[in-house]
């Protein structure tokens, strides 16, 4: 039985969630999850053989073991250990900035004083952030999250698989719109504008946490809003239960994503360079979703791109008959994912 070390010590709970799921019947991969206290709570339901590490000790922990693979989910901090782990491990690291990755150590140097900067400051003198550079070129697997369409030098991971094939049939028509409420992710402003012109009897559910200026917003809209037109928003942390409920109950999806973003004051583009979590939700609650007019979405036929009439497009859109079981069942993508790590051994 090979083995197989997976490290998540940032973020990105999630992803180690559903290895996790995917991995527990495995009869041809052992697998030790090394996770942070943080992340193993955020877990729902975590390996019983997690180990609770700090990244200090990771090194020492690995070298005791004898593996076959070394999987690091997240490469934004910890670059000094994550080097020696690149350098003495057949390692495989999850990218999620493809830019940022790319970054030379003069580059991310220029970048410590433009935002952040006291967070910045200790990755420079403290977590070794000059030498993420050569984590990301002497690591053995460079890994992307996306189904489909991936090219070298990155490989497929697979892990979004199709969890919730039933629907909860709501009252009325349920859009709901995953993630935090940020105008820098989504376009909230064009969201409200685009509201005031709807005809139906429609519930929008803000499903993320609001606060600042989009929670003055919210507010402000439905002091104004349109009456067929209900919200429901949340100025705390959504929980995991909760989000899932209003997953279920969805009728589509809406994900107004910003063409670009940054990480590290480094520019990402959605759908190129950084895969959006609203891909993800989509397979695993089997929702068929709006994206931008210019996201790529061609590899995926339960995303339609929006246009002018964007109340028609939701409407249809949440008609639309994809099967993810056949897609994205948890065997199929289990299978898959044997696949890609019998690539790496």
């Amino acid at each position: 039985m090979k083995r197989i070390a997976y490290i998540e010590m940032d973020t990105h709970a999630e992803i180690a969630g559903n290895f996790v799921q995917l991995m527990q019947d495995s009869a041809e991969f052992k697998v030790d999850y090394y996770l942070s206290e943080k992340v193993f709570k955020l877990i729902e339901k975590p390996a019983t053989d997690s180990i609770i590490t700090i990244p200090p000790d990771l090194l020492g922990m690995l070298k005791d073991a004898d593996y076959d693979l070394v999987i690091i989910g997240t490469v934004h901090r910890y670059f000094n250990i994550f080097k020696k782990i690149t350098e003495q491990f057949n390692t495989a690291v999850i990218v999620h900035n493809q830019n940022f990755s790319w970054a030379s150590a003069f580059h991310l140097f220029t970048r410590v004083f433009q935002d952040d900067i006291a967070y910045r400051i200790k990755l420079l003198l403290t977590e070794g952030l000059l030498s993420a550079p050569r984590v990301y070129s002497k690591v053995k697997h460079l890994l992307l999250l996306n189904p489909d369409g991936v090219k070298a030098p990155y490989k497929s991971l697979p892990v979004l698989f199709n969890e919730f094939s039933d629907t909860v049939n709501p009252d009325r028509f349920c859009i709901v719109i995953p993630g935090s409420v940020s105008q820098k992710r989504r376009d909230y402003a064009g969201i409200f504008q685009k509201l005031r012109h709807f005809r139906s009897e429609v519930e929008v559910v803000f499903l993320g946490k609001a606060a600042g200026e989009e929670l003055k917003w919210i507010v402000e809209f439905g002091k104004s809003k349109p009456g067929n037109v209900s919200i429901r928003y949340f100025t705390e942390k959504v929980d995991s239960k909760t989000f899932e409920t209003w997953m279920r109950k969805a009728s589509v999806l809406w994900c107004p994503l910003q063409s670009e973003t940054t990480f590290f004051s480094q520019k990402e583009f959605y759908g190129v360079t950084k895969m959006t979590g609203n891909l993800g939700d989509a397979i695993r609650f089997g929702k068929c979703a709006v994206f931008p007019e210019d996201y790529p979405a061609q590899e995926f036929p339960f995303i339609f791109n929006e246009r002018e009439n964007i109340e028609e497009l939701l409407l249809n859109a949440s008609a639309c008959s994809f099967n993810f079981q056949q897609a994205y069942s948890q065997k199929a993508v289990a299978d898959a994912l044997h696949a890609a790590l019998r690539s790496m051994i």
